[in-house]
């Protein structure tokens, strides 16, 4: 199995990433770039996978590679943009705790 394999997977995700994503620090092509070097890290990690497990998985800050078990010879496959946003408010302060609702005892 290699990068090729999944040609039309990649192929897709490029022009949809072209069309669709808008990023400020990968441009199309280093875009491939970086999906085909986390295509070879999901095929590896599918590869040698513990028994029991079904996925490979690659990912960076944005884009995920799954590659999963299935009945037929060729692993299913799935690339995922992981969307943000720079206007996304920060978190809480690690000094605010969260809310913790108490119900009464036997309840």
């Amino acid at each position: 199995m290699t990068v090729d394999t999944f040609k039309r997977e990649i192929d897709e995700a490029v022009k949809n990433y072209d069309r669709y994503v808008v990023c400020l620090h990968k441009t199309p092509d280093e875009f491939e770039t970086t999906l085909n070097s986390l295509m070879q890290k999901a095929i590896k990690a599918y590869e040698q996978r513990a028994a029991g497990m079904r996925h490979g998985i690659a990912l960076d800050k944005d884009i995920t590679v799954i590659l999963s078990q299935s009945d037929e010879l060729r692993p299913l496959c799935a690339i995922y943009f992981n969307l943000h946003s720079p206007y996304k408010k920060e978190s809480l302060p690690k000094t605010v705790k969260p809310l913790v609702e108490k119900l009464p005892p036997g309840a």
